[in-house]
């Protein structure tokens, strides 16, 4: 039976001469593996494999059968073709680092649509965004996705609450006696960027790159303290290059 749905590309991997074995986050599905095969055989298919970039939305019609680990695609093209995101260096290593953390989070295989839109709409948001936007793009998306996935921060800092407990999530009034917290700056700053509902409201937090760095950093703790076998991040240290 086949079903028309959207998907975004997560992975890529070569498999035997023409063809290719795709991780995709689908609208109706969750994560599914597809079998693609002839799309690296001339220049005309070699074309057809650029669809499947990570990061790429797709429109799609596929054939699904629960019973199966391994589905096929029927007809694929362009859902939306990105005007920097899969060319400029420095959107591509976020939209990367964005995929990589999706492929760490999610559950295989569960439908999740309001999470799909989300991470949809992230991109189009990333591939429009200007420079001041773009510079905080990762943080706003690392911390938002928690949402999702029921272990977002509560954002209730103030003068006296003002130290982020990563276990618990939540701002408390002394440090704790593990060493899983934030304070100072990057407390607050936590808290604007918990507040900002959509992308562009980023232009009005400046921050140094240096300050960006170490709170990718802390978050990816707070990840890893709520998401079992989470492990390190492979695009974390291109993205520290690329937006210093």
């Amino acid at each position: 039976m086949t079903h028309k749905t959207k998907g975004i590309v997560l992975r890529t991997t070569k498999y035997g001469e023409t063809s290719v074995v795709v991780a995709i986050f689908t609208e109706l599905f969750g994560i599914q593996t597809y079998m693609v095969n002839g799309v690296r055989t001339t220049k005309k298919s070699s074309a057809k494999a650029n669809h499947f970039q990570p990061g790429a939305i797709l429109d799609m019609v596929v054939y699904h059968n629960e019973l199966q680990n391994m589905q096929r695609i029927k007809e694929f093209k362009w859902d939306f073709l990105y005007q920097q995101v899969l060319s400029d260096v420095i959107k591509n290593s976020i939209a990367l680092y964005m995929v990589e953390l999706m492929q760490k989070c999610l559950p295989q295989p569960e439908q999740n649509t309001d999470l799909f839109y989300f991470c949809e709409d992230a991109l189009l948001q990333l591939d429009a965004a200007n420079k001041a936007v773009t510079a905080n793009f990762a943080l706003y998306f690392t911390l938002h996705l928690t949402h999702f996935f029921g272990f977002r921060m509560n954002d209730d800092y103030n003068a006296q609450q003002n130290v982020l407990d990563l276990q618990e999530g939540s701002f408390v009034t002394e440090l704790p006696a593990h060493p899983d917290f934030i304070d100072g700056e990057n407390a607050l700053i936590t808290s604007q960027l918990l507040k900002v509902m959509q992308p562009y409201e980023l232009a009005d937090i400046k921050l140094h790159h240096d300050v960006r760095r170490k709170l990718l950093l802390y978050y990816q703790v707070y990840y890893s303290l709520h998401i079992p076998n989470f492990g390190h991040m492979k695009t974390l240290m291109i993205l520290h290059e690329v937006l210093g």
